[in-house]
C-alpha cells in the first residue's frame, strides 16, 4: 500500500480506504489487511465512516 507523502494525511487515508472497501464489499487480500490493521494501531481516534 503505498501511503501519500504527507505523514498527517495517513489515518484519514486509511479510514477512507477501508470505508470505501467496505462501502462497495470490496476483497481485501492478508496483505493489505495487515496494512491497514498497522496503520489503524496509530489511528486511535480515526473513525472509519
Amino acid at each position: 500500500m503505498a501511503l501519500p507523502s504527507d505523514g498527517s494525511y495517513h489515518c484519514t487515508y486509511a479510514a477512507t480506504w477501508a470505508g470505501t472497501k467496505l462501502r462497495w464489499h470490496l476483497a481485501v487480500d492478508e496483505n493489505e489487511r495487515q496494512a491497514l490493521l498497522e496503520l489503524a494501531e496509530d489511528c486511535p481516534a480515526t473513525t472509519v465512516i
